[in-house]
């Protein structure tokens, strides 16, 4: 089974630009893009940062996690590249048919993830105020094994940290064990 890693965080964290980076350097290689399955909805569809489309929002994770979890049977690495909030992860996982998992959780200050969403073109999402809500939920966990340090830095040179970051272990859900220290 290939392997799955998710790079998650609010809107404006830099996932949909590292994303691709990380896809490029695996082979063979699959890039699931989350807001793609939000797309779909033509009519009746509702924003999905309101409360009101959280049925909707299920329908779209759940068709993620299907996707990500067919490719990984494939032996693909898969890089998932969308908002999977820490309390929805094992749901998600599970729906997905528990490929192993690598969990990338991008968070830069709340203020560089609103400066990028409102200078989006194209995107359909602009709030400023869902950012920072979505911001908030991922600054509030305890995360600190999945967030990555310099989500600034450029996403070469972040998808090759991460790799090696990846290759050693780190990211992964769950996380290995501590070795005992037998007594």
């Amino acid at each position: 089974m290939g392997e799955l890693i998710v790079v998650t965080g609010p809107p404006g964290a830099g996932k949909s630009t590292l994303a691709p980076h990380l896809a490029e350097r695996l082979n063979p290689s699959v890039l699931v893009p989350g807001d793609w399955f939000l797309s779909l909805w033509r009519r009746g569809a509702v924003p999905p940062w309101l409360p009101e489309a959280a049925a909707q929002n299920e329908i779209g994770a759940a068709a993620a996690a299907r996707t990500v979890g067919t490719f990984a049977r494939a032996d693909c690495s898969v890089v998932y590249d969308g908002v999977v909030r820490p309390k929805e992860l094992p749901r998600w996982l599970t729906t997905a048919g528990d490929p192993v998992a690598h969990y990338v959780v991008l968070l830069p200050p709340a203020d560089v993830c609103v400066e990028r969403v409102v200078r989006r073109s194209g995107h359909g999402f602009t709030s400023e105020e869902a950012t920072r809500a979505m911001h908030a939920d991922f600054a509030a966990e305890w995360l600190e094994l999945y967030v990555v340090e310099d989500a600034e830095a450029p996403a070469e040179e972040l998808a090759t940290r991460l790799l090696e970051a990846i290759a050693a272990g780190d990211h992964l859900v769950p996380p290995p064990a501590e070795p005992s220290s037998g007594g």
